[in-house]
């Protein structure tokens, strides 16, 4: 039954009041939990790309809190929530999973349909808001994770119970980046020993990518980014080749990936969001078999457009949320392969800092100078 005693909590967050603008930490109140709710206390959160994609948008979602990144300890359970109680680790994710729909028993698809993903706003149930500012005004939720907060509340299907001992820092990562990345080689392209991979773009999506491909024992992991520094960062991660855009001359990125891998890579991903580099990315797989999984999202709502004729060869392109991997299934395995080093996801993590100080996480960001910037959320 539902603790009666449940009272709404006053907390900091990080509110966004209008596109663009610098976020103003201020004091909310947060509800307590309705049925098959939790809510929990945020220990730490993360920005993602998406995120600033988010804050930049003009939406009539504003003012609203950011985040869905975060790793926390559950305060207090609603009505009808099972198997969670006060003071478990957990990971908040914006993927659910009931286990008991088609879908979630389905091995093919990681999208549940009994709570289906939504970009929101609102809970995913009944379509409000669980936060309110100091003036009792409504504030809008991000994808129902909502982790700029010292305090949110989430629904049972996107909350996974972690191990207490797996690191705040890594246990944060696997509820966006992390899961997204290495899910995208190990369970959406299932990527083969001995296999060739080229990876499109090395921000933190793509890095991870990387190591889900090293861990799945590709032999040929090719990194390509405008960007030259990223080839070392790149190697600490596992990428055995490296081409720069910018230096091909007249060819292009595909004919050069061709010639690497005897005529295209087994797999390929891109991680930016770009219609043209989808497109390539396509171009740089083997005819017959080659996989191409899409994970960036095109900034200008732009067409991936290749001729019919193209495919004809056998070539794939998929596209892919959370990588395909299953929330509540994948990410205590890929909590304990990183605990025994089998990933080294916590390199990607290049700043820390307190909320008071979370704009500098978004001018580290947009400046390219971070790769995942840990907010505290009690410093």
């Amino acid at each position: 039954m539902e603790d009666q005693s449940l009272k709404p909590i006053r907390c900091k967050a990080a509110v966004c009041r209008a596109a663009s603008e610098p976020l103003i930490v201020e004091e909310i109140v947060v509800d307590p939990p309705k049925a098959y709710e939790i809510r929990i206390k945020i220990i730490c959160t993360s920005l993602c790309h998406t995120d600033v994609t988010l804050w930049h948008k003009v939406d009539p979602a504003f003012p609203r809190i950011l985040g869905h990144e975060a790793y926390g300890v559950v305060e207090s359970v609603g009505e009808n929530v099972e198997g969670f109680a006060a003071g478990d680790t957990v990971v908040p994710t914006f993927m659910g999973q009931c286990d008991s729909c088609a879908s979630c028993a389905a091995e093919w698809t990681n999208q549940c349909t009994a709570v289906p993903f939504t970009m929101g706003p609102g809970m995913r149930r009944d379509g409000t808001t669980r936060f309110w500012d100091g003036e009792g005004k409504p504030l809008s939720d991000t994808v129902a994770v909502t982790s700029f907060s010292q305090y949110t509340v989430v629904d049972v299907n996107q909350v996974v119970k972690v191990d207490p001992a797996v690191p705040p820092k890594i246990a944060c990562l696997l509820g966006c980046c992390g899961g997204t990345g290495v899910g995208a080689a190990w369970r959406l392209a299932k990527v083969q020993p001995g296999s060739s991979v080229v990876v499109f773009g090395l921000g933190s999506v793509g890095l991870a990518v990387v190591q889900g491909a090293k861990m799945c024992g590709a032999t040929k992991i090719i990194g390509v980014d405008l960007n030259p520094n990223k080839e070392e960062v790149g190697k600490e991660f596992g990428v055995t080749d490296f081409v720069n855009p910018s230096q091909l001359g007249d060819k292009s990125v595909s004919e050069v990936i061709n010639a690497m891998t005897d005529g295209g890579a087994d797999y390929s991903f891109e991680c930016i969001g770009i219609s043209s580099v989808m497109t390539e990315a396509v171009r740089s797989t083997k005819s017959g078999r080659g996989k191409t999984i899409i994970l960036g999202v095109e900034k200008d709502s732009q067409p991936l457009c290749l001729p019919s004729f193209e495919f004809l060869f056998g070539k794939c392109v998929m596209g892919s949320l959370f990588g395909g991997a299953k929330p509540k299934t994948d990410i205590p395995i890929l909590a304990e392969k990183c605990m025994n080093k089998e990933l080294e996801l916590e390199k990607l993590v290049t700043h820390e800092v307190g909320l008071t100080e979370i704009n500098t996480a978004f001018d580290l960001l947009l400046q390219g100078k971070s790769l995942r910037c840990i907010i505290w959320m009690d410093k």
